[in-house]
């Protein structure tokens, strides 16, 4: 929808309207169209499951063959769009700090024979108890959270991943760039408190936070739990027997009690 001049004094209308705009001019072919097919996309009541149902919604004032025209020779700018949905303001925790959750979401395509590069997603709670891997498109999405209870969250950047993709190494790239932005755009300053990444138990923390040491972030990720944690093993008593100490606990090693040497047998 439009926003009249007169409702656009208010802030939070005044920022819609500039992104409105901001999107607009990200749209390099087919601007109208693809502006239209997104505000049916948002206006669309229910799950989208074609396109051509969106061109039935009001907000799209073209025919269904202007809708295709526009998802086939559409462009978008995509490095223009990246750096204006950084800009907005983004929600933030109790304390103030930029809170970014990454997680990969698939869209399942398992007959689209033809799409290019699908890989085996796992997926959970199909049947009883089971996880079956179905052919689709894995994207790794990263949003900004706030503190309290809350359905919204604010995407700001989708990336797919491509078939032999390390994880772990196109998550870190893509915080960086994100990171980038968000300092660029003036939603971090020097002496604010670190970002705080938040990660899935899918992760490699360690190697995360490894790759992203010298951004102002914080990575904390969940464990799985049959992780085991090892630390370095107490040093042993000189003179002491038993088995080694186990990882992640205290030593076991025991003294022996004295008693009779032992025999030889014939």
């Amino acid at each position: 929808m439009s926003l009249l001049h007169d409702a656009a004094r208010q802030e939070p209308f005044a920022e819609l309207s500039r992104f409105r705009y901001e999107f607009y001019s990200c749209l390099t072919r087919r601007a109208d169209a693809l502006f239209e097919l997104a505000d049916a996309v948002l206006c669309a009541d229910g799950p989208v499951r074609s396109l051509v149902e969106l061109s039935l919604v009001g907000e799209h004032r073209r025919g269904h063959g202007g809708l295709y025209d526009a998802v086939a020779a559409g462009r978008v700018d995509i490095a223009r769009l990246q750096r204006a949905v950084a800009g907005v303001s983004l929600p933030r925790a109790a304390d103030g700090r930029l809170v970014l959750a990454a997680d990969v979401t698939c869209w399942l395509r398992p007959d689209a024979h033809t799409s290019p590069q699908r890989i085996l997603c796992h997926t959970y709670g199909r049947g009883k108890d089971q996880h079956i891997p179905v052919p689709g498109w894995p994207y790794s999405v990263i949003c900004a959270l706030e503190t309290g209870r809350s359905s919204w969250t604010a995407p700001l950047d989708a990336l797919r991943l491509a078939p032999g993709d390390d994880a772990a190494a196109v998550t870190a790239r893509q915080i960086r760039e994100l990171v980038e932005r968000l300092k660029a755009a003036g939603q971090w300053k020097d002496h604010d408190p670190d970002m705080l990444i938040m990660v899935d138990a899918g992760y490699d923390v360690p190697r995360l936070a490894f790759l992203l040491r010298d951004l102002p972030v914080q990575v904390l990720g969940r464990m799985r739990s049959d992780r085991v944690l090892r630390r370095a093993a107490p040093p042993r008593t000189p003179g002491t027997y038993g088995r080694p100490p186990r990882h992640g606990g205290e030593s076991s090693s025991v003294t022996p009690t004295p008693g009779p040497p032992p025999t030889r047998r014939p």
